[in-house]
């Protein structure tokens, strides 16, 4: 069955809007910030967009998915932004092709037929498929670390821009209120700090790890979910 949010009671309408509000806020502030050498997608566009409308696109794909998960009970954070990716999705760890009819707000910003497809986020968008609105996925750097300008390449993000991202991180930590935060590799591990778990990142190699782990810990947080 479809996956549904899990109960946590209806938020107030006050603090819908107020959790909107800096959500849109949020949403501005990631596309003016300049995060080190890396490539700011929410305000910058090349490589395989679509046109000059490529960011506001991914942009207003952020502003749905988080506004569609205004209670999720869970937010996991990871790396940065990959070139298949949040590159052009806009979303951590979600790539246009897995874009469906459940989320009808989402759209494309790439020319590439049917979108771009990001085996990490064709990992853990599986993995999380029972609790999909219940969980709220982010990047501890919310831009996309490049090599050398080439669009179609990532790399690992300093430290120096991890420190730079945090804070929009942490902004949602407090906007959501998740009570559940976990994250994904080693370099969000560092960002959050050790009293947060943390989850195999599916890249090089980790894939079958990330999804255990993933699945393990969603199910001993949330209740077990028949994704059938």
């Amino acid at each position: 069955m479809c996956a549904q949010p899990a109960e946590r009671g209806d938020l107030p309408p006050d603090l819908v809007r107020a959790r909107a509000a800096r959500i849109d806020a949020l949403i501005e502030s990631v596309a003016g910030a300049t995060i080190g050498d890396t490539f700011n997608q929410f305000r910058d566009g090349d490589g395989d967009d679509c046109g000059p409308e490529a960011p506001a696109i991914r942009r207003e794909n952020l502003r749905a998915y988080l506004g569609a998960r205004l209670r999720a009970p869970v937010l996991f954070v990871a790396e940065a932004g990959g070139w298949r990716g949040a590159r052009y999705s806009g979303l951590s760890l979600y790539s246009e092709r897995q874009f469906g009819p459940d989320e009808p707000g989402l759209r494309c910003s790439s020319r590439h037929p049917g979108g771009w497809s990001e085996p990490s986020g064709t990992v853990v968008q599986a993995a999380i498929a029972p609790w999909k609105f219940d969980v709220v996925l982010w990047n501890l750097v919310p831009t996309h670390p490049r090599r050398d300008g080439e669009p179609h390449t990532n790399r690992t993000p300093t430290r120096a821009e991890t420190r730079l991202g945090e804070p929009f991180a942490r902004e949602l930590i407090d906007i959501v209120q998740p009570s559940h935060l976990g994250a994904i590799g080693l370099v969000a591990s560092r960002g959050l700090g050790p009293d947060v778990p943390m989850i195999r990142h599916p890249s090089h190699g980790g894939a079958v790890i990330a999804r255990e782990q993933l699945r393990a810990l969603l199910s001993s947080w949330l209740d077990p979910r028949d994704s059938a």
